[in-house]
């Protein structure tokens, strides 16, 4: 949420804002609704101190007649101090809502589109691995080590449904592991997120209202994150921060949910776009300067390719278009892994910065030499599961179906191959009767 006094001021630039991100707002509308506002919040405000006026005369007066006097001023202004007051709940409400509208202004180095057709790539890393032969996708090689049984998930869960098994499961905590030493080594403190969260904090991180169809609604009216940078933002909700503590970085792993509610007919099978997921999150709070958030937006980012590189599977990196540019951000990158089985590059990670847009709605502060400023924040992708197992049993496949072991998940997973005979002692595949 952008500060109302800078949206009054900046009028021209919340247009523009709104016109490179294809958001349909109408900033007219909203500067005509503040000014009833402030209208209405002035006349109440003098009606509620002429009533105190009037109240104090009538404690002074003896004289019955001249009290009675009063009383039917105070009940002519009190009755149009309630008016004032329903009328000022009214259009409170609705300049709430359009106030949630406002987008952020996105960085001057965010290239200019129209969707994510005009995403920008900045870089591509690693050499794509060239077969002799064609190479399988994730599905066939999972499920021939069986790693996944995908039949009994869409039993158990439904669409997109999945159980990871064997060294399917075996390999994810292998990633946790490595990812928590990884990450931890750069100086974020460890948390495990709620999933379940309060609904106020969706419209705090920017999800809500726009990412409603995507969300899974409980029966108390909360919902379940599809990210942990909800539960971390909301962790210092209504808090203000010491100065000196700054920057504060979280690495959280939270269970995931999604509805995938715009991707029907996309990626119907595997284990790229399922409703539950694991992932851990970058999350950063810091001072309120543009540079440090740029500074520490590049330095997420590069934790991930870093991660990435490690486990040596080819990566492009994007700089996301003003089309595709969520409301909420200021400049967004996202990572791609090289997925074989397809010839093209997969979304993995995604690092983004909000300058106070974020921690005005959650009332994050720090004290800043007696002032009283909002933080900036930032999160990242450390790296999903499931997700990342389909480039990485891809790109790591041999001729006879097997699967090497990145280097760096030895130790955790105990095994340099998956699948062969005497690493492995578990049938193929067991049929679902």
């Amino acid at each position: 949420m952008l500060d109302i006094r800078f949206i009054r001021d900046n009028k021209d630039l919340i247009k523009e804002a709104a016109k490179k991100k294809r958001v349909d707002f109408d900033i007219d509308e909203l500067l005509s609704l503040d000014e009833k506002r402030r209208m209405l919040l002035q006349s109440v405000e003098e009606k509620r101190a002429e009533q105190n006026r009037t109240s104090n005369s009538i404690m002074r007066f003896h004289d019955e007649v001249k009290r009675q006097e009063f009383v039917q001023e105070m009940r002519a202004l009190k009755a149009g101090m309630q008016e004032d007051e329903e009328k000022l709940r009214e259009v409170m409400k609705k300049w709430q809502e359009l106030m949630l509208l406002v987008p952020n202004i996105p960085d001057i180095s965010v290239p200019d589109g129209e969707s994510e057709a005009d995403n920008v790539t900045l870089k591509e890393w690693g050499n794509k691995p060239e077969f002799p032969f064609n190479p399988k996708n994730h599905i066939e090689l999972m499920e021939k080590h069986n790693m996944v049984d995908f039949e009994r998930g869409s039993k158990v869960h439904g669409f997109r449904g999945y159980f990871l098994k064997n060294d399917g499961a075996l390999l994810s905590w292998a990633i946790w592991n490595y990812a928590n030493k990884f990450f931890l080594d750069k100086g974020f403190n460890p948390f495990i997120a709620p999933t379940i969260v309060k609904k106020e904090f969706f419209y705090g991180t920017g999800h809500l209202p726009g990412d409603g169809n995507d969300l899974y609604r409980t029966q108390d009216d909360d919902y379940l994150s599809g990210t942990a940078e909800v539960p971390m933002m909301a962790y210092h909700s209504e808090e203000i921060l010491k100065k000196e503590d700054l920057p504060i970085k979280y690495l959280a792993f939270s269970l995931c949910f999604r509805r995938e509610a715009g991707s029907h007919g996309k990626d119907t099978k595997g284990l790229m776009r399922v409703h539950e997921f694991y992932k851990l999150e970058q999350l950063i709070l810091c001072e309120a300067s543009h540079a440090e958030s740029e500074k520490l937006h590049e330095e997420i980012n590069r934790n991930t390719e870093e991660f990435i590189e490690s486990l040596e599977i080819p990566y492009r990196q994007l700089a996301i278009s003003t089309g595709d540019l969520k409301a909420a951000h200021v400049k967004s990158y996202d990572t791609e892994l090289w997925i074989p089985s397809e010839n093209a590059y997969r979304e993995i990670a995604s690092a983004s910065y909000y300058h106070d847009f974020q921690a005005r709605r959650f009332n994050i502060r720090y004290d800043n030499s007696g002032v009283k400023t909002y933080v900036h924040s930032l999160n990242g992708t450390a790296i999903p599961t499931p997700r990342v197992l389909i480039a990485l049993v891809e790109n790591y496949q041999n001729p006879d179906g097997t699967i090497r072991v990145p280097e760096k998940l030895v130790p955790y997973l105990g095994k340099t191959v998956i699948g062969s005979p005497e690493e492995q002692n578990i049938p193929e595949k067991d049929e679902v009767i």
